[in-house]
């Protein structure tokens, strides 16, 4: 990336709360944290510093089907940055007190969570449209499983799970491409091992409801539909009716819910993709007595789309955004180095930005409304978390 002095280093693993056996679950979330506490030769005080001495940020995230651990620090820095990461992947030391310490991290974050009704009825969305399924359970995993998560059971999750072939290196910013590949390959010191397990089929299509009934000051309400996955064809003219539905200030339920009758502040809509499954819900956070027609209104929306579709405006308005997102959504070395990782490890390819933009140009009307079509005949999945019960919900 020209005119930068920085770089973004991430090593993206291809296992992720997807790949847990139920009473394992959370053990790649508590990895994640793990990895960071100590290594063969250095102590989790030890990597802080050594991040910290020369103005770096290290980080890590967890997803339902990868482990992406990343640092991003001056470009005269890089080789200490890969080096670090090599050895945290490679070498943990699984120290028995830094997993004890750990635990209990996780079950207050555990805790946390649950403490957030606008973050928990996502979760509880995931467990109605995903149901009985690995991708319906938190990437936390629960306080039982934590709890009872012996070391040697994340050790052994970890030597069979992060295998080179399973793992991506991405780098972005002020890089020389033949130096990356050397430090990388002195990391990965000569490690050979099997590809990675054939992960669980995405659940057959039904939808669940969960209605989680809690004093909250504010309803937290989300409806949706299974949609296809990330590999499939129409995944980019999804991308572009979801912004339509509820992506921004122009979208339907912005307009329908907020602006024309008041019921909500935040409302939208948002789509979770994973390699075989998908899934498309709008959100809306509000007052318990609007909770029913705020449902009404989302069945309503999803109703007109398969009815109607979009119109030429509200297309052309989702497509512009979309591309406007992509661009400016790539202006940093860490927002680059994410892209290249995650189509890397999704996709098996970095496709250029120009035919990503092209693609966006070319949905059409008729996309539309093939995918409209599949959503209409989608069970709907809903959660809502509020003072009230089921049977007060349509």
């Amino acid at each position: 990336m020209p005119g930068v002095r920085s770089v973004a280093a991430g090593f993206w693993v291809g296992a992720g709360s997807r790949d847990e056996p139920v009473e394992l679950a959370g053990v790649s979330h508590f990895l994640e944290h793990l990895l960071f506490k100590g290594t063969a030769t250095r102590s989790a005080r030890d990597i802080a510093e050594a991040v910290d001495e020369v103005g770096g940020d290290l980080n890590a995230f967890t997803t339902k089907e990868y482990t992406a651990f990343e640092v991003r620090l001056l470009a005269d820095q890089l080789d200490l940055g890969l080096d670090i990461l090599s050895d945290i992947i490679w070498s943990p030391s699984f120290r028995a007190e830094e997993v004890e310490a750990e635990r209990s991290v996780i079950i207050e974050e555990i805790l946390m969570a649950r403490d957030e009704p606008g973050d928990l009825v996502h979760d509880l969305f995931a467990e109605a449209v995903f149901p009985s399924h690995p991708l319906g359970r938190s990437t936390l995993g629960t306080e039982e499983s934590i709890d009872g998560m012996a070391r040697a059971d994340i050790e052994a999750f970890h030597g069979a799970r992060y295998q080179p072939a399973d793992i991506v290196v991405a780098v972005a910013g002020a890089v020389d491409h033949d130096a990356v590949v050397a430090a990388v390959d002195k990391g990965f010191a000569g490690r050979t091992g099997t590809v990675a397990p054939d992960r669980l089929p995405a659940p057959e299509r039904r939808a669940g409801r969960l209605v989680q009934t809690r004093a909250t000051e504010q309803a937290h309400l989300v409806l949706g539909v299974r949609t296809p996955g990330s590999l499939d064809e129409d995944r980019i003219a999804l991308e572009v009716v979801t912004q339509a539905l509820g992506g921004g200030i122009s979208s339907r339920l912005f307009q329908e819910v907020r602006e024309r009758r008041g019921l909500a502040y935040c409302v939208y809509s948002y789509r979770c993709s994973y390699t075989d499954a998908g899934a498309m819900a709008f959100y809306a956070g509000t007052a318990p007595k609007n909770a029913a027609e705020v449902i009404e209104i989302f069945h309503a929306e999803l109703d007109r789309l398969a009815s109607v579709g979009l119109s030429e405006r509200e297309l052309a308005i989702a497509k512009g955004q979309v591309r406007g997102s992509t661009v400016l959504g790539l202006e940093d070395t860490g927002a680059r180095m994410n892209r290249l990782g995650r189509a890397q490890m999704v996709h098996g390819q970095v496709r250029p930005l120009d035919d990503l933009l092209a693609d966006i140009d070319a949905v059409s009307a008729g996309d539309v409304a093939r995918v409209a079509a599949g959503i209409a005949a989608e069970p709907r999945a809903l959660a809502a978390i509020g003072p009230f019960a089921d049977s007060d919900l349509p």
